[in-house]
């Protein structure tokens, strides 16, 4: 009986319906034709997302604007379009491809056209009001401004080299005062977000950006939690240090009590990294024996010099050299006649060869490092072009940021003496000092890489509402930094939106993940090289044996799952942060043997 109602119902059904079952040949040629269209259209966005952050105004607004739009509104199409296929058995090439096309949109789009305008025009301009966010001060009387506007460039000197607590606290105020504006058109990014999010199957734009890592939204999220659990007690340690210090240095009135350190104290305008504050918790003993930004500053070093550094670095790991139009199109120095957006980056513009960077380089030791986490993006665009479009990213977005900081932990003492910057290599007597400094940077930067999205996740959902965005924001940073604000903060203030990431809507787990990856890298890498002594000191400058174990990684796109790429260069399939315990060793002991000294004062 069921049998002849099933038939009665396929009768019933109009011939053009019962044609549109989809095949598998279908299926592979939509996905070819998406890959192609999107390729072609993401390729138009970059360039004008290149010129709206390097000529910012209405008009490079407007024209980036309607290019992200376009790009906006084939993707949705054509996922939404693709879930006509689901249930199909692909080949694992085109079933991958589907995923991805389905997976590659950060602010998912709704249906709506004037949905779609709407939400791209807030996140452009989301993204250059913090472009061109200056700060004010007020005249000497305080009635009003002074006439002179600071950029975040000239804040951030300030909060790294003045040691005048007032004048600090003046820098953080000042550039958290840009992002107030934000909050409204904040809040309706994430419904139109969301929106877009629900289109595709996803409960939230949270859980779509966590879908992203070839596991399940919560099972990526415990992954954060394990791996957050293996590195806390390090973080601890540096943190109960530090505060220590910090009250030496200020006072317990400026450092206040209980155990958190006020944000404006650790050097940084975020409270992320804190190797500005270097002088003033520097270890007894000699030090690390050398200044990296003296060293730079006597070789009378310009910006492309010290990128060259950082190309030579890859090339003599086997690495081609980049292609002149990186130094012709790129941007190495902030424009006397024009806002920008300073915020270091790495450009692919045409899926190919045309590879840029993106900075407002100084001479210092910290622009150094991040010339060689820029060039890591460039270097890996460039080996993974020969994919298919699609693939044409890296395993995760952990991996692409964490390349660039692994060859950033080889910019050892003694590859500074091998490129001639350094005249001696000092002893191991200075590497507690050595390992403070990096820990201050890489340690310090754990919680906060983590929280970030731990807050964006919670807005997503719901669990945040618009009416507690900042109130939420502080007790994350309270949870996981032990980092207080270091005035009174209301909901008049939106302090997420003064993190350029936060602005931009770029996803940050990538960041914490890289942060853990890259000694992981490092430590298979020098393995390969054949390096013996202690992980702090192994640099695999010049070893084209580590050279070719990377390029094979990077070869590999997003072509396969991560922990496929992640076993071609280390041998492991799981991400683990004893790496990062190995490498820190000498200095986690250190710390714990001077915390107990000072325990209880």
């Amino acid at each position: 009986m069921r049998d002849r109602l099933l038939l009665l119902c396929m009768l019933a059904m109009p011939v053009s319906l019962m044609a549109q079952a989809p095949t598998v040949a279908e299926a592979h040629k939509f996905i070819i034709k998406a890959e192609k269209q999107l390729f072609e259209l993401s390729n138009k966005a970059q360039r004008a997302g290149w010129v709206q952050e390097n000529f910012i105004t209405d008009d490079t607004e407007g024209i980036s604007a309607d290019a992200q739009q376009e790009v906006l509104a084939a993707t949705t199409d054509l996922a939404l379009k693709a879930t006509r296929f689901n249930g199909l058995k692909l080949p694992p090439v085109d079933a991958r491809k589907f995923l991805l096309l389905k997976l590659s949109l950060t602010l998912p789009a709704p249906k709506n056209p004037a949905a779609q305008a709407r939400l791209t025009k807030i996140s452009v301009g989301l993204d250059s009001d913090y472009g061109k966010g200056k700060y004010c001060p007020p005249a000497s009387n305080g009635d009003a401004p002074s006439g002179k506007c600071l950029s975040l460039n000239d804040l951030e000197r300030t909060m790294a080299s003045s040691r005048d607590p007032n004048e600090i606290l003046a820098a953080w105020k000042g550039w958290h005062s840009i992002a107030p504006p934000m909050r409204q058109r904040y809040a309706e990014m994430v419904d139109l977000a969301n929106v877009g999010a629900r289109d595709l199957g996803f409960k939230d734009t949270g859980a779509m950006w966590r879908s992203k890592y070839d596991m399940p939204p919560d099972a990526f999220a415990a992954e954060m939690d394990r791996l957050w659990n293996q590195v806390r007690p390090l973080y601890d340690s540096l943190h109960t240090y530090v505060r220590y210090k910090l009250t030496e240095k200020y006072g317990k009135e400026v450092v206040g009590p209980g155990p958190g350190i006020p944000a404006h104290l650790l050097g940084n305008m975020w409270a992320q990294e804190w190797g500005n504050i270097y002088d003033i918790v520097a270890p007894p003993g000699p030090g690390p024996g050398y200044d990296l930004t003296a060293l730079l500053r006597a070789k009378n070093l310009d910006a492309k010099g010290m990128v060259h550094y950082g190309e030579r670095f890859f090339m003599s790991l086997g690495f081609p050299p980049l292609p002149n139009t990186f130094w012709e199109r790129s941007l190495f120095l902030k424009p006397a006649d024009r806002d920008v957006v300073c915020h270091a980056s790495a450009w692919d513009v045409d899926g190919d060869q045309d590879l840029r960077v993106k900075m407002c380089i100084e001479i210092t030791g910290e622009y150094f490092v991040t010339i060689h986490h820029e060039l890591g993006h460039d270097f890996y665009d460039r080996a993974y072009s020969k994919q298919d479009p699609f693939f044409r990213d890296s395993a995760n977005d952990g991996f692409h940021e964490a390349i660039g900081d692994t060859i950033a932990l080889s910019v050892t003492p003694e590859y500074l003496k091998e490129i001639g910057l350094l005249d001696k290599v000092p002893g191991p007597e200075g590497d507690i000092g050595l390992l403070l400094h990096k820990a201050l940077d890489k340690v310090a930067f754990l919680p906060f890489g983590l929280l970030i999205d731990q807050w964006r996740w919670k807005v997503f959902s719901g669990e945040i509402k618009p009416a507690d965005y900042n109130k939420a924001w502080w007790e994350l940073r309270a949870k996981y930094q032990s980092v207080t604000p270091p005035v009174e903060r209301t909901e008049v203030d939106f302090d997420p939106g003064a993190k350029y990431h936060v602005a931009s809507s770029t996803p940050y787990a990538r960041y914490f993940l890289a942060d853990i990856l890259q000694f992981q890298f490092h430590r298979a890498l020098c393995k390969e090289a054949g390096y013996k002594g202690p992980l702090h000191r192994c640099s695999i400058y010049a070893n084209k044996a580590a050279g070719a174990k990377l390029a094979t990684m990077l070869e590999m796109g997003v072509s396969r799952p991560w922990p496929e790429a992640l076993e071609a260069i280390s041998g492991e399939k799981q991400m683990d942060a004893t790496a990062i315990l190995d490498y820190f060793a000498p200095l986690k002991k250190f710390l714990d043997e001077e915390n107990a000294k000072h325990a209880g004062r």
